[in-house]
């Protein structure tokens, strides 16, 4: 079992930036594919960027060059610094996890698709004004 929580999202001027962090629960974390997705009003769930066990890392092309995906397998923590924020990047974000995630040292990351992910936590909003 993961439990995730994100936290970090808020309000910010476009250009601006926001880190977002997703606490994980448990010894799991470091057996855990991670993955960031966003869901604004009225659209589909988006698959914005994910990080697997090997830190290998994937971005929607919407945001590659201004976000960046990491993980603190220390502390539990997976991470996504957003910059350059534009104002279509406002929507509520969520951590997602596929647990277990079975990889070797040569896979490729599993595919940015929420299906795929099978614990997800509760959001955090990010807002971004022009």
């Amino acid at each position: 079992q993961v439990q995730l929580v994100e936290s970090g999202g808020g309000s910010v001027q476009a250009g601006g930036s926001l880190r977002l962090s997703c606490a994980a629960s448990g010894s799991t974390y470091r057996s855990a594919c991670m993955g960031w997705f966003r869901q604004a009003p009225g659209q589909e769930r988006e698959g914005v960027a994910n990080i697997d066990r090997n830190y290998k890392t994937t971005y929607a092309g919407s945001v590659k060059g201004r976000f960046t995906i990491s993980r603190d397998n220390a502390k539990n923590t997976l991470f996504l610094q957003m910059n350059s924020l534009k104002p279509e990047d406002p929507a509520m974000y969520y951590c997602a996890a596929i647990y277990p995630c079975f990889q070797n040292w040569y896979s490729t990351p599993p595919p940015l698709i929420g299906g795929k992910y099978n614990y997800w936590g509760q959001g955090t909003q990010v807002t971004v004004s022009s």
